[in-house]
């Protein structure tokens, strides 16, 4: 028997590989640079630990969580494999009986959180013990397309080649642009051995429902699975709490679990968790990537995912064992409000948020979609399949209807308005509800006003949420949110092509419940975001709690009033003379553009007083005298500081004037009695 098989057998108690393990084993133990995307549940670790026992020296294994380390080291010993993980969790006999089994050259798998890579004595470390391999799990963490950045991974690159040694990256969710940022930041760009194994996860059911009583909903999807283990995923640390006492109260076993618990508390759940049955997580996503329990046999997201890589991984969580899993996804326009303003907020660079927003986009494709749930997935990640019978839609398939002249209106509407508005302003333009908006934009006299009065705000915001997930418009980070139209909405435009929408969404649409108001207007919104992410990046950068820089009450009169010179921002409660000085005109880029705010220091100073405008006319009349009133004379100028002292002290005589700096004999001469005259008209 070949020695691979033999200890697959003889070490893991399996008598043969899962579909495309033995290749992936046989390149990581030929020494082969390997990125391996493999299905959660696929059998990932294998791939590395084989090879380990195969290969002479220590395999190093980067791993982003410390539950998942101290897992996968105990089954491996329990196995009689000589492996350790050197962690900030280990008690110190933990870590001395790692350094002897180095010191003896007994260890072949050593487990470390990538922070560790920052420590100045953590190569010398590997060096001395014989590295010989580098295997990195959760490989998607080195990427910032990815869901889940730890900058950290970033140092793994960096190991490889003072090492020189062979590494295998492995991950369950990476689409293109996650792929190519892999092998960018670890192989240095040169194409390692990729192994692309099928995202199809046949035993899960997929389903996803608009929220109605969300917390309803989610206890009676439990209470159908009673007894089951299962995790429920919320979006907040106080909804986890909250909805673990509901479950409690319903007779289920539940516990709370997020980044805010002290780390004995997290621990303890998830010792819960692996040795318990039944029992019921409800959890950020802080909880997960480190659980490696076969049996959960159901997940429920109480809130929208923040995107299809986040939703495909935490759904891989159930059914490891490749026994029936159930899932259930609940969203609701609430949702998706806070996964654009946490987009929005974020301190991306404009194109990774733009290309975040895409990946929202995709998620609420896969929401909507009125075909396969499981094509539509497995579609994002590059493969093709045949309707599942496995997922809601195909069980029940939803009610359509032709959507193509709701959507070429809204397509139009966007157009018409030069891409520059969100859903609330085009609904507003489409629906024909006049606001002070519409009237200041004559936007009453667009073809497309009113030619939506068919339908409900309601249900054209249900249009264009739909829209979004066919990714035919897409929220614009430069414009603070305003819907940019796709290319692949082109065809619509040309009659070329036609759009299918589901009926049941607009039907919920009608009869919903208000959604929870709001701080700033739907329009205003993504501007308030923008304006919060630059407070945050100020606040970090000076250390300092973000009200220090502008409290929310002053960002919100921002975004609602959106001033574009710093005699505006003036105006706006909360921004004092020293404020204005110091953050004004950054602000006023953030909401009018590059080039906002620049003025002179000396007119910088007068924003927002009575001497600003007139330091404005006063600078005019001097540009339009600098030749003489016939164009032709010695050319003279003022210093920007003389036209500021003029418009401060105001003089109404030529004495008072001429005693000021900068006003010599010859300026009196030429500015003189036009600027007492401007003086006197103030």
């Amino acid at each position: 028997m070949p020695r691979d098989l033999d200890l697959l057998k003889s070490v893991f108690g399996f008598d043969a590989f899962r579909p495309g393990q033995g290749e992936i084993v046989a390149a990581v133990t030929a020494g082969e640079n390997t990125l391996a995307i493999m299905p959660t549940g696929g059998g990932k670790s294998l791939c590395f630990q084989l090879p380990a026992l195969l290969r002479d020296g220590v395999t190093l294994v980067i791993s982003p969580l410390i539950a998942l380390m101290r897992d996968q080291v105990r089954s491996l010993k329990a196995a009689g494999v000589e492996a350790g993980a050197l962690t900030s969790g280990n008690t110190e006999d933990e870590t001395d009986a790692v350094f002897a089994a180095l010191s003896d050259g007994t260890l072949k798998l050593l487990y470390m959180a990538p922070e560790r890579l920052a420590s100045g004595g953590t190569l010398n470390l590997l060096r001395r013990a014989g590295v010989s391999m580098i295997a990195v799990d959760e490989a998607h963490c080195v990427s910032q397309w990815g869901h889940d950045f730890r900058p950290d991974y970033l140092r793994i690159g960096e190991l490889r080649r003072a090492l020189d040694v062979p590494l295998a990256a492995f991950t369950a969710t990476a689409d293109a642009e996650t792929r190519d940022e892999i092998v960018e930041k670890l192989f240095d760009g040169a194409r390692p051995s990729t192994f692309l194994r099928g995202f199809d996860r046949p035993n899960i059911h997929l389903a996803f429902a608009v929220k109605d009583g969300p917390r309803g909903q989610i206890l009676d999807f439990a209470a159908a699975r009673k007894g089951q283990s299962g995790i429920v995923y919320t979006a907040t640390r106080a909804k986890t709490e909250t909805l673990a006492q509901a479950l409690g109260e319903a007779g289920h076993s539940a516990v709370a679990y997020h980044a805010g618990l002290d780390p004995d508390t997290r621990r303890e759940v998830e010792r819960r968790f692996q040795q318990e049955d039944g029992l019921i997580v409800v959890a950020t996503v802080a909880f997960g990537m480190g659980i490696d329990k076969p049996d959960i046999r159901w997940v429920a997201h109480a809130d929208l995912p923040k995107s299809i890589e986040a939703y495909y991984q935490e759904i891989g969580r159930a059914g490891r064992d490749g026994a029936p899993a159930d899932t259930l996804t609940l969203f609701g326009p609430d949702d998706i409000r806070l996964r654009r303003a946490q987009i929005d907020e974020g301190l991306a660079p404009e194109e990774r948020r733009g290309a975040d927003h895409g990946r929202l986009n995709a998620l609420l494709g896969l929401a909507e979609t009125y075909a396969c749930r499981r094509q539509a997935l497995l579609g994002y990640f590059g493969e093709e399949a045949e309707p599942c019978g496995n997922c809601d839609t195909c069980q029940t398939p939803p009610e359509t209807f032709d959507g193509t002249v709701p959507v070429m209106k809204a397509l139009s509407a966007a157009l018409r308005t030069e891409e520059f508005f969100g859903a609330g302003h085009l609904i507003d333009i489409l629906t024909g509800n006049e606001t002070d908006k519409t009237r200041a934009r004559r936007h009453h006299d667009l073809p497309t006003w009113a030619v939506g009065q068919d339908m409900s705000k309601r249900e054209w915001q249900a249009v264009f949420r739909q829209m979004m997930g066919l990714d035919l418009v897409r929220p614009d980070p430069a414009r603070h949110g305003a819907l940019r139209v796709t290319v692949k909405a082109h065809p619509v435009l040309k009659s070329e092509q036609s759009v299918t929408l589901r009926r049941d969404t607009l039907r919920q649409a009608r009869k919903s419940r208000p959604a929870v108001k709001m701080l700033v207007s739907e329009e205003d919104a993504p501007l308030l975001s923008a304006l919060k992410a630059k407070r945050r990046a100020l606040a970090e950068a000076q250390r300092v709690p973000a009200y220090v820089v502008f409290t929310d009450r002053t960002l919100i009169e921002m975004a609602e009033a959106r001033p574009t010179t710093l005699d505006e921002m003036a105006k706006v409660s909360g921004v004092g003379a020293k404020k204005l000085e110091t953050y004004g005109r950054t602000f006023l880029e953030v909401i009018a553009g590059e080039g906002a705010g620049e003025v002179h220091p000396a007119r910088r100073k007068l924003a927002g007083s009575e001497a600003g405008p007139l330091y404005d006319r006063l600078q005019q009349a001097a540009m339009g005298l600098a030749r003489g009133e016939d164009g032709t004379a010695k050319p003279l100028s003022l210093s920007a500081s003389t036209l500021r002292h003029v418009a401060e002290r105001r003089p109404s005589t030529e004495r008072e004037l001429a005693r000021l700096p900068g006003m010599d004999e010859a300026r009196m001469i030429r500015f003189g009695p036009v600027f007492l005259g401007i003086l006197a008209n103030a």
